[in-house]
Parts: C-alpha cells; structure tokens; sequence
C-alpha cells in the first residue's frame, strides 16, 4: 500500500491537500487515510513528510517543513503514524497473517449509503483479532451495529478521532461489550457511535 514520492511532486499538490473539506475535515481524511492504510493488508510505504502532514511538495533542494511541528493538528498527526507503527509491529492480528486470506475477513462492504466499511483482521490463534470500523463521512453514526462472533469486551486500540490526534474527541469509549443479537452473519453484535471521518479498531479483551 504505498504512498511515494510520486504522489507529492511534479504538481500533484502534497496529501494534506488532496484532501476535501475545510482545515479540520482534511486533516481528519488524512488521519482516515493512514489509520486505513496500517490496517489493511499489505506493506506501507509513506513519503518523507507525510507523516507530519507537510504543506509542499516534496523537493530534493529543500529539507522537510519541521517547522510545521509546531502547530498542533501537524504535531497530531506525527503522533497518530507513531502510534500506527506500534499497533503494526504490537498486534500479531495485522502483521501475522498479512499476505494471506485467512488474516482477513470482511464484515461489511455494502453500507453504501452511509459510507462505512467493517472487516476483521486475523492472527494465527484465534483470540488474535482486530475489529477495523471506517467511516468515510464527516458525518457521525450513532448506535452502529456490528456482527461479532467474540463473547465479552472488546477493546478500543485506536480511534482516529481521539483528541490527542487532533480529533473531534465525539466517542472516547474504551471498550464494547458484545450482545447476543444477531447481525452481520454472526452470532452476537456490539453497537457503537462512530465518529466523523475516522477509524475505530478494537481488539478482544
């Protein structure tokens, strides 16, 4: 899943701005962006700059904007692909099984109308699991059912919305706990609002 250098020079405009929306809605995708990106199979690959949201493109004859550090929504993302990092190489459920069908299942694809998508990373052991819920809208969605088949908790290990990301901070649950109602194709379901232009992962507890 790689971001190159070809997508940030020759005037293809840096990520940041590719992104729609006003200041907050583009940093939002951008987080969705890389949340989705370390979640998914397959390899990453960012460009220097993007980790950091960097407002030029790229050019061999200048060194990176540190200085856009700074400010916060910039440091937030810095912090979110750190983050993103210690969840890949932490949780045997994304990298284990990463190049193979059984590390991954989908959950939902067909949420067409409002733009979210479910599916479930996979370890080798079966308590290996990793609940990956996007939303694609600037839009919440309160109440929003998902198909389990894990009894008990799962537990939030990230939430693209998180405040400390530069979020809009609207669910700083920690855990769901699963109930038995059907949904999905699963025996139980957990129910959970979802935030704005972000990824919610989970993990059985």
């Amino acid at each position: 899943m790689p971001l190159s250098h070809d997508e940030v020079v020759h005037g293809k405009a840096p990520l940041i701005y590719k992104m729609p929306g006003d200041e907050w809605q583009k940093f939002a995708n951008l987080r969705l962006l890389f949340g989705y990106m370390f979640m998914h199979p397959g390899n990453k690959l960012l460009f220097m700059g993007d980790e950091f949201g960097q407002t030029k493109e790229w050019n061999y004859q200048e060194e990176l904007q540190w200085h856009l550090l700074q400010y916060p929504l910039h440091q937030s993302v810095q912090n979110l692909v750190r983050d993103l990092n210690r969840l890949f190489t932490g949780e045997k459920a994304i990298y284990e099984q990463q190049y193979r069908p059984q590390g991954f299942e989908w959950i939902d694809f067909s949420d067409v109308v409002q733009s979210v998508i479910v599916f479930l990373r996979k370890g080798k052991k079966e308590e290996d699991q990793i609940l990956v819920i996007c939303n694609f809208t600037p839009e919440t969605r309160e109440k929003y059912e998902i198909g389990v088949s894990h009894k008990g908790d799962w537990k939030v290990v990230l939430n693209t919305d998180d405040k400390k990301y530069g979020g809009s901070g609207f669910n700083d649950v920690k855990s769901c706990k699963s109930a038995k109602n059907p949904s999905h194709g699963k025996e139980r379901s957990i129910v959970i609002d979802l935030p704005p232009l972000a990824i919610i992962a989970l993990k059985i507890d």
